[in-house]
Protein backbone atom coordinates (compact mmCIF):
# COMPACT_ATOMS: atom_id res chain seq x y z
CA UNK A 1 0.00 0.00 0.00
CA UNK A 2 1.26 3.40 -0.56
CA UNK A 3 0.80 6.36 1.56
CA UNK A 4 1.18 9.83 1.34
CA UNK A 5 1.59 10.91 5.13
CA UNK A 6 2.80 14.32 4.05
CA UNK A 7 -0.09 14.98 2.45
CA UNK A 8 -2.30 18.13 3.51
CA UNK A 9 -5.33 16.13 2.37
CA UNK A 10 -4.60 12.79 4.13
CA UNK A 11 -6.02 11.87 7.23
CA UNK A 12 -5.40 8.36 7.84
CA UNK A 13 -8.61 7.93 10.38
CA UNK A 14 -11.16 8.71 7.61
CA UNK A 15 -11.02 9.13 4.34
CA UNK A 16 -9.44 12.34 2.84
CA UNK A 17 -11.69 15.13 1.23
CA UNK A 18 -11.00 13.62 -2.68
CA UNK A 19 -11.88 10.64 -1.45
CA UNK A 20 -9.15 8.14 -3.30
CA UNK A 21 -6.42 6.15 -2.73
CA UNK A 22 -2.85 7.75 -2.46
CA UNK A 23 -1.57 5.58 -4.94
CA UNK A 24 -1.23 7.76 -8.26
CA UNK A 25 -3.69 10.44 -6.64
CA UNK A 26 -3.71 14.00 -8.70
CA UNK A 27 -4.25 16.00 -5.58
CA UNK A 28 -1.22 14.70 -3.62
CA UNK A 29 0.20 18.29 -2.27
CA UNK A 30 3.02 18.50 0.26
CA UNK A 31 2.38 20.09 3.73
CA UNK A 32 5.45 22.07 3.47
CA UNK A 33 6.53 23.52 6.75
CA UNK A 34 5.05 22.48 9.51
CA UNK A 35 4.11 24.78 12.39
CA UNK A 36 2.75 24.92 15.71
CA UNK A 37 0.80 27.79 17.10
CA UNK A 38 0.47 27.11 20.67
CA UNK A 39 -2.03 30.29 21.95
CA UNK A 40 -4.43 28.52 24.63
CA UNK A 41 -6.22 31.83 26.13
CA UNK A 42 -7.40 34.16 27.23
CA UNK A 43 -10.43 34.00 24.70
CA UNK A 44 -9.79 37.75 23.76
CA UNK A 45 -5.83 37.29 23.58
CA UNK A 46 -6.36 34.31 21.02
CA UNK A 47 -8.79 36.60 18.73
CA UNK A 48 -5.94 39.45 18.57
CA UNK A 49 -3.31 36.49 17.86
CA UNK A 50 -4.84 35.82 15.14
CA UNK A 51 -3.67 38.90 13.00
CA UNK A 52 -0.32 36.89 12.97
CA UNK A 53 -1.40 34.00 10.34
CA UNK A 54 -1.62 36.05 7.21
CA UNK A 55 2.11 37.52 6.69
CA UNK A 56 2.73 33.83 8.90
CA UNK A 57 1.67 32.30 6.10
CA UNK A 58 3.17 34.55 3.58
CA UNK A 59 6.79 34.07 5.17
CA UNK A 60 6.35 30.40 5.30
CA UNK A 61 4.90 29.58 2.18
CA UNK A 62 3.37 26.34 1.74
CA UNK A 63 3.31 25.44 5.25
CA UNK A 64 0.90 23.51 7.13
CA UNK A 65 -0.18 25.62 10.11
CA UNK A 66 -1.82 24.18 13.50
CA UNK A 67 -3.03 25.79 16.62
CA UNK A 68 -3.45 24.75 20.18
CA UNK A 69 -6.12 26.37 21.97
CA UNK A 70 -8.55 26.55 24.86
CA UNK A 71 -11.65 24.60 23.81
CA UNK A 72 -13.64 27.84 24.73
CA UNK A 73 -11.68 29.45 22.18
CA UNK A 74 -11.77 27.43 18.99
CA UNK A 75 -14.62 28.47 17.85
CA UNK A 76 -12.33 31.49 17.13
CA UNK A 77 -10.43 29.30 14.72
CA UNK A 78 -13.02 26.68 13.58
CA UNK A 79 -13.08 27.75 9.75
CA UNK A 80 -10.58 29.48 9.43
CA UNK A 81 -9.07 28.82 6.07
CA UNK A 82 -5.56 29.87 7.56
CA UNK A 83 -5.48 27.05 10.06
CA UNK A 84 -5.22 23.85 8.73
CA UNK A 85 -5.71 22.15 11.96
CA UNK A 86 -7.56 23.22 14.92
CA UNK A 87 -6.07 21.41 18.12
CA UNK A 88 -7.98 21.69 21.43
CA UNK A 89 -6.38 21.42 24.47
CA UNK A 90 -7.37 17.94 26.10
CA UNK A 91 -5.46 14.78 26.37
CA UNK A 92 -5.89 13.22 22.93
CA UNK A 93 -4.40 16.30 21.04
CA UNK A 94 -1.39 16.45 23.76
CA UNK A 95 -0.60 12.55 23.39
CA UNK A 96 -0.67 13.08 19.00
CA UNK A 97 1.45 16.22 19.91
CA UNK A 98 4.28 13.95 21.64
CA UNK A 99 4.98 11.87 18.33
CA UNK A 100 4.33 14.39 15.57
CA UNK A 101 7.48 17.02 14.55
CA UNK A 102 7.39 20.87 13.89
CA UNK A 103 9.70 23.11 12.10
CA UNK A 104 8.90 26.15 13.72
CA UNK A 105 7.13 25.89 17.22
CA UNK A 106 5.41 29.48 18.44
CA UNK A 107 4.53 29.42 22.14
CA UNK A 108 3.13 32.71 23.18
CA UNK A 109 1.35 31.82 26.29
CA UNK A 110 3.29 32.89 29.25
CA UNK A 111 1.52 30.56 31.43
CA UNK A 112 3.34 26.92 33.02
CA UNK A 113 0.76 24.44 31.71
CA UNK A 114 1.41 26.58 27.79
CA UNK A 115 5.04 26.87 28.11
CA UNK A 116 5.43 22.78 29.15
CA UNK A 117 3.85 21.85 26.44
CA UNK A 118 6.40 23.82 24.07
CA UNK A 119 9.10 22.21 25.47
CA UNK A 120 7.61 18.74 25.35
CA UNK A 121 7.30 19.13 21.43
CA UNK A 122 9.43 18.63 18.78
CA UNK A 123 10.50 21.47 16.68
CA UNK A 124 13.42 22.98 14.61
CA UNK A 125 13.18 26.11 15.80
CA UNK A 126 10.87 27.69 18.94
CA UNK A 127 10.09 30.65 19.22
CA UNK A 128 8.41 32.46 22.21
CA UNK A 129 8.36 31.68 26.39
CA UNK A 130 9.32 27.95 27.67
CA UNK A 131 9.28 26.31 30.69
CA UNK A 132 12.55 26.34 32.68
CA UNK A 133 13.61 22.36 34.63
CA UNK A 134 12.44 24.70 37.57
CA UNK A 135 8.88 25.53 36.53
CA UNK A 136 9.09 28.80 35.77
CA UNK A 137 8.53 30.47 32.60
CA UNK A 138 11.13 32.23 29.97
CA UNK A 139 11.28 33.79 26.71
CA UNK A 140 12.72 31.26 24.48
CA UNK A 141 14.38 33.63 21.85
CA UNK A 142 16.07 37.35 22.46
CA UNK A 143 12.93 38.84 20.93
CA UNK A 144 10.40 37.90 23.22
CA UNK A 145 12.83 39.96 26.25
CA UNK A 146 10.19 42.97 25.72
CA UNK A 147 6.86 41.08 25.61
CA UNK A 148 8.53 39.12 28.99
CA UNK A 149 9.67 42.21 30.76
CA UNK A 150 5.93 43.50 29.94
CA UNK A 151 4.61 40.60 32.32
CA UNK A 152 7.16 41.08 35.53
CA UNK A 153 7.63 44.97 35.51
CA UNK A 154 4.53 46.97 36.87
CA UNK A 155 6.23 50.15 35.77
CA UNK A 156 7.00 49.19 32.32
CA UNK A 157 3.13 48.01 31.93
CA UNK A 158 0.91 50.01 33.57
CA UNK A 159 2.83 53.27 32.59
CA UNK A 160 6.37 53.31 30.31
CA UNK A 161 4.93 50.81 27.37
CA UNK A 162 3.34 52.55 24.61
CA UNK A 163 3.15 49.44 22.59
CA UNK A 164 -0.03 47.32 21.19
CA UNK A 165 -0.24 43.54 21.93
CA UNK A 166 0.07 43.06 18.43
CA UNK A 167 2.97 45.13 17.63
CA UNK A 168 4.82 42.87 20.69
CA UNK A 169 3.80 39.68 19.90
CA UNK A 170 4.79 40.65 15.58
CA UNK A 171 8.31 41.09 17.31
CA UNK A 172 8.15 37.48 19.52
CA UNK A 173 7.69 35.86 16.43
CA UNK A 174 10.12 37.41 14.40
CA UNK A 175 7.72 39.61 11.94
CA UNK A 176 7.60 42.87 10.68
CA UNK A 177 4.36 44.47 11.91
CA UNK A 178 1.99 46.50 9.47
CA UNK A 179 -0.79 46.62 11.38
CA UNK A 180 -2.43 43.60 10.53
CA UNK A 181 -5.83 43.05 11.09
CA UNK A 182 -7.39 40.05 13.18
CA UNK A 183 -8.38 37.03 11.08
CA UNK A 184 -11.43 35.34 12.29
CA UNK A 185 -14.35 33.94 9.80
CA UNK A 186 -17.35 33.82 10.33
CA UNK A 187 -19.89 31.19 8.34
CA UNK A 188 -22.89 32.84 6.15
CA UNK A 189 -24.95 30.84 8.20
CA UNK A 190 -24.16 33.20 11.27
CA UNK A 191 -24.74 36.27 9.16
CA UNK A 192 -27.93 34.89 8.39
CA UNK A 193 -28.84 34.34 12.01
CA UNK A 194 -28.14 38.16 13.02
CA UNK A 195 -30.25 39.28 10.23
CA UNK A 196 -32.85 37.05 11.07
CA UNK A 197 -32.74 37.92 14.51
CA UNK A 198 -32.61 41.88 13.86
CA UNK A 199 -35.97 41.55 11.61
CA UNK A 200 -37.28 39.32 14.40
CA UNK A 201 -36.75 42.47 16.92
CA UNK A 202 -38.09 44.86 14.46
CA UNK A 203 -34.52 46.71 13.91
CA UNK A 204 -34.56 47.66 10.39
CA UNK A 205 -31.36 48.13 8.30
CA UNK A 206 -31.85 52.00 7.97
CA UNK A 207 -31.78 52.03 12.31
CA UNK A 208 -28.66 53.32 14.04
CA UNK A 209 -27.84 50.40 16.23
CA UNK A 210 -25.46 50.78 19.13
CA UNK A 211 -23.85 47.90 20.88
CA UNK A 212 -23.51 47.87 24.36
CA UNK A 213 -21.68 45.05 25.79
CA UNK A 214 -21.65 44.23 29.56
CA UNK A 215 -18.99 41.61 29.61
CA UNK A 216 -15.73 41.60 30.98
CA UNK A 217 -14.87 38.23 32.10
CA UNK A 218 -13.98 37.21 36.00
CA UNK A 219 -10.18 37.69 36.11
CA UNK A 220 -9.94 41.50 37.27
CA UNK A 221 -12.43 43.65 38.94
CA UNK A 222 -14.53 46.21 37.45
CA UNK A 223 -14.29 46.06 33.53
CA UNK A 224 -17.49 47.56 33.12
CA UNK A 225 -20.17 49.93 34.36
CA UNK A 226 -21.85 48.90 37.22
CA UNK A 227 -25.60 48.33 36.67
CA UNK A 228 -26.18 52.13 37.79
CA UNK A 229 -23.62 53.43 35.58
CA UNK A 230 -24.94 51.38 32.84
CA UNK A 231 -28.37 52.63 33.81
CA UNK A 232 -27.02 56.46 33.98
CA UNK A 233 -25.20 56.13 30.47
CA UNK A 234 -28.46 54.75 28.73
CA UNK A 235 -30.88 57.18 29.88
CA UNK A 236 -28.63 59.81 28.72
CA UNK A 237 -27.73 58.14 25.36
CA UNK A 238 -31.12 57.56 24.45
CA UNK A 239 -32.58 61.35 25.24
CA UNK A 240 -29.59 62.60 23.17
CA UNK A 241 -29.39 60.13 20.40
CA UNK A 242 -32.31 58.35 18.36
CA UNK A 243 -30.73 54.63 18.25
CA UNK A 244 -31.30 50.69 19.24
CA UNK A 245 -29.61 49.91 22.19
CA UNK A 246 -28.33 46.32 22.10
CA UNK A 247 -27.63 44.36 24.87
CA UNK A 248 -24.74 41.83 24.65
CA UNK A 249 -23.00 39.68 27.37
CA UNK A 250 -22.23 35.97 28.10
CA UNK A 251 -24.66 33.75 31.17
CA UNK A 252 -22.23 35.51 34.27
CA UNK A 253 -23.99 38.74 32.62
CA UNK A 254 -27.70 37.87 32.84
CA UNK A 255 -28.50 39.16 36.06
CA UNK A 256 -27.59 42.60 35.32
CA UNK A 257 -29.22 42.40 31.70
CA UNK A 258 -32.42 41.60 33.01
CA UNK A 259 -32.01 44.27 35.39
CA UNK A 260 -31.70 46.82 32.99
CA UNK A 261 -34.24 45.52 31.19
CA UNK A 262 -36.56 45.70 34.08
CA UNK A 263 -36.40 49.65 34.01
CA UNK A 264 -37.89 49.34 30.77
CA UNK A 265 -36.00 51.81 29.08
CA UNK A 266 -37.44 52.67 25.24
CA UNK A 267 -35.67 50.96 22.36
CA UNK A 268 -33.31 48.81 24.49
CA UNK A 269 -32.98 44.64 23.49
CA UNK A 270 -31.32 42.03 24.30
CA UNK A 271 -29.06 39.58 22.05
CA UNK A 272 -29.20 36.71 23.96
CA UNK A 273 -26.54 35.40 26.61
CA UNK A 274 -26.37 31.48 25.18
CA UNK A 275 -24.72 32.67 21.57
CA UNK A 276 -22.15 30.99 19.95
CA UNK A 277 -18.86 32.61 19.33
CA UNK A 278 -19.84 33.00 15.97
CA UNK A 279 -23.30 34.12 16.27
CA UNK A 280 -22.56 37.14 18.88
CA UNK A 281 -19.10 38.27 16.38
CA UNK A 282 -22.18 38.29 13.79
CA UNK A 283 -24.16 40.55 15.70
CA UNK A 284 -21.56 42.80 16.75
CA UNK A 285 -21.20 42.75 13.10
CA UNK A 286 -24.71 44.74 12.95
CA UNK A 287 -23.66 47.80 15.31
CA UNK A 288 -23.07 51.07 14.48
CA UNK A 289 -21.07 51.49 17.28
CA UNK A 290 -19.90 49.20 20.04
CA UNK A 291 -19.56 50.71 23.71
CA UNK A 292 -17.43 48.05 25.64
CA UNK A 293 -14.82 47.63 28.01
CA UNK A 294 -11.63 45.76 27.84
CA UNK A 295 -13.42 42.06 26.73
CA UNK A 296 -14.01 39.65 24.16
CA UNK A 297 -16.68 41.31 22.67
CA UNK A 298 -14.33 44.47 22.30
CA UNK A 299 -11.91 41.91 20.17
CA UNK A 300 -14.58 41.06 18.12
CA UNK A 301 -15.97 43.80 17.13
CA UNK A 302 -12.46 45.04 16.59
CA UNK A 303 -12.35 41.74 14.35
CA UNK A 304 -15.26 43.13 12.45
CA UNK A 305 -13.70 46.88 11.44
CA UNK A 306 -16.92 48.06 13.86
CA UNK A 307 -16.22 51.25 15.65
CA UNK A 308 -15.37 50.84 19.28
CA UNK A 309 -15.53 53.09 22.09
CA UNK A 310 -13.57 51.26 24.83
CA UNK A 311 -14.10 51.71 28.26
CA UNK A 312 -10.44 51.26 30.32
CA UNK A 313 -10.53 51.38 34.24
CA UNK A 314 -8.17 47.96 35.92
CA UNK A 315 -6.29 47.34 32.28
CA UNK A 316 -4.09 49.26 29.91
CA UNK A 317 -5.71 51.27 27.36
CA UNK A 318 -1.87 51.54 24.88
CA UNK A 319 -2.05 47.83 24.46
CA UNK A 320 -5.67 47.81 22.58
CA UNK A 321 -5.33 48.30 18.84
CA UNK A 322 -8.06 50.13 17.64
CA UNK A 323 -7.07 50.55 13.79
CA UNK A 324 -8.19 54.59 13.63
CA UNK A 325 -12.02 52.98 13.88
CA UNK A 326 -12.66 54.03 17.55
CA UNK A 327 -11.73 56.23 20.78
CA UNK A 328 -10.21 54.90 24.35
CA UNK A 329 -11.37 56.25 27.41
CA UNK A 330 -9.54 55.70 30.46
CA UNK A 331 -10.81 56.34 34.11
CA UNK A 332 -9.56 59.29 35.70
CA UNK A 333 -8.82 57.61 39.16
CA UNK A 334 -4.90 57.29 39.59
CA UNK A 335 -5.13 54.20 40.99
CA UNK A 336 -6.00 52.73 37.35
CA UNK A 337 -4.64 50.12 35.62
CA UNK A 338 -3.91 47.68 38.65
CA UNK A 339 -4.91 44.57 37.23
CA UNK A 340 -6.74 43.45 40.86
CA UNK A 341 -9.12 40.68 40.83
CA UNK A 342 -10.79 42.67 43.32
CA UNK A 343 -11.68 46.08 44.69
CA UNK A 344 -12.52 47.68 47.43
CA UNK A 345 -13.38 51.31 46.71
CA UNK A 346 -16.55 52.77 47.20
CA UNK A 347 -16.62 54.01 43.58
CA UNK A 348 -14.57 52.04 41.03
CA UNK A 349 -12.36 52.95 38.53
CA UNK A 350 -14.93 52.41 35.60
CA UNK A 351 -17.65 54.47 37.56
CA UNK A 352 -15.44 57.05 37.32
CA UNK A 353 -15.93 57.37 34.03
CA UNK A 354 -18.70 59.59 33.32
CA UNK A 355 -21.15 59.14 30.30
CA UNK A 356 -20.47 62.51 28.80
CA UNK A 357 -17.46 61.45 26.70
CA UNK A 358 -18.65 58.11 25.93
CA UNK A 359 -22.02 59.43 24.39
CA UNK A 360 -19.88 62.50 22.45
CA UNK A 361 -17.32 59.46 20.91
CA UNK A 362 -20.67 57.47 20.25
CA UNK A 363 -21.97 60.28 18.07
CA UNK A 364 -18.54 60.74 16.21
CA UNK A 365 -18.40 56.98 14.75
CA UNK A 366 -22.55 57.44 14.03
CA UNK A 367 -22.22 60.89 12.10
CA UNK A 368 -19.25 59.21 10.35
CA UNK A 369 -21.03 55.77 9.33
CA UNK A 370 -24.01 58.56 8.47
CA UNK A 371 -26.37 57.39 11.46
CA UNK A 372 -26.63 60.07 13.55
CA UNK A 373 -30.01 61.36 14.42
CA UNK A 374 -30.89 63.32 17.56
Amino acid sequence: MELRLDCRFFKGDKPCVHKCACRGCSHYTPMGKRILIIKLDAIGDVARTTCILRPLRARHDPAFLSWLVHPLAEGLLTGNPLVDRVLPYKPESLEALRVQSFDLLLSLDKTPRAAGVAMSVNAAEKRGFGLSPFGTVYPINPECDYAFQLGIDDDLKFHRNQRTYQDVIFECVGLPWNREEYCIEISPRDREFAERFLVANGIARQDAIVGLNLGGGSAFAHKMWSVQGLRRFLIRLLNQVECKVALFGAERERPVIEEIMRTRLPRVFRTGTDNTLSQFQALLARCDAVVTGDSLGMHLAIAEKRPVVALFGPTCAQEIELYDRGDRIVSPLPCAPCYRPHCERNVSCMDAIEPPPVIDAVKKWLQKAGKLRT
